[in-house]
C-alpha cells in the first residue's frame, strides 16, 4: 500500500522556507507511530529539513541531481538512499507491505496519481506558505474516518486527522 501522509492547513498549506508553520506533538507522534518501520519516500528539500535521519525508516530521498550526497550521520548511511524518480523509489521499497510519502509539495502532487490511502492532518486555520498540498479530488478520493483533536495547552490550533481511501 503506498500511502501519503501529511498534515495542512485549511488552504492545504504545507509550509514555508522548508520549514513546517505550526507545532502539533500529538501530530508527530501519530506520524512516528504510523511511520516507524517502513520506506519513507521524500524529495531532498524535505530530508534536508530534518536535523538527522528519523530513527527506525528508510528514508528513500529523490533527487535530479545525480551528483548530490547527503549529509547522514556515521553509522546511519545504510538508513538513507538516494533514487532519482518515484519509480525508481517505489522499486526499492517494493518489500514493504506500506510505503510512506511524506513530502513535499512536488512530492506529494506525483504520488496522488499512484497512492491508495492518505492520512492527512488538517489544521483547522489558514497561514501564509510557499509549499502546498494538492487538492484531494472527491470523485477519486473518499473520506473513511476523521478524528477531531481541540485545541489544547500543547496545541495552539485545532486539527483532524483524516484518513482518505482511493475509491
Amino acid at each position: 500500500m503506498i500511502t501519503i501522509i501529511a498534515a495542512a492547513g485549511q488552504n492545504n498549506e504545507l509550509g514555508k522556507d522548508n520549514d513546517l508553520i505550526w507545532h502539533l506533538p500529538d501530530d508527530f507522534k501519530r506520524f512516528k507511530t504510523l511511520t516507524t518501520g517502513h520506506y519513507i519516500i521524500m524529495g531532498r528539500k524535505t530530508f534536508e529539513s530534518f536535523p538527522k535521519p528519523l530513527p527506525n525508516r528508510t528514508h528513500l530521498v529523490i533527487t535530479r541531481d545525480k551528483a548530490y550526497t547527503p549529509k547522514v550521520p556515521q553509522g546511519k548511511e545504510k538508513d538513507v538512499i538516494m533514487v532519482y524518480s518515484m519509480d525508481q523509489a517505489l522499486l526499492k521499497s517494493s518489500g514493504d507491505e506500506t510505503v510512506y510519502i511524506i513530502g513535499g509539495g512536488e512530492i506529494y502532487a506525483q504520488a496522488m496519481e499512484i497512492a491508495d490511502r492518505i492520512e492527512l492532518t488538517r489544521v483547522h486555520k489558514r497561514f501564509e506558505a510557499d509549499t502546498f498540498f494538492p487538492e484531494i479530488n472527491k470523485t477519486l478520493w473518499e473520506k473513511t474516518s476523521e478524528i477531531h483533536h481541540d485545541i489544547d495547552e500543547k496545541h495552539l490550533h485545532g486539527f483532524t486527522y483524516e484518513t482518505w481511501d482511493r475509491i
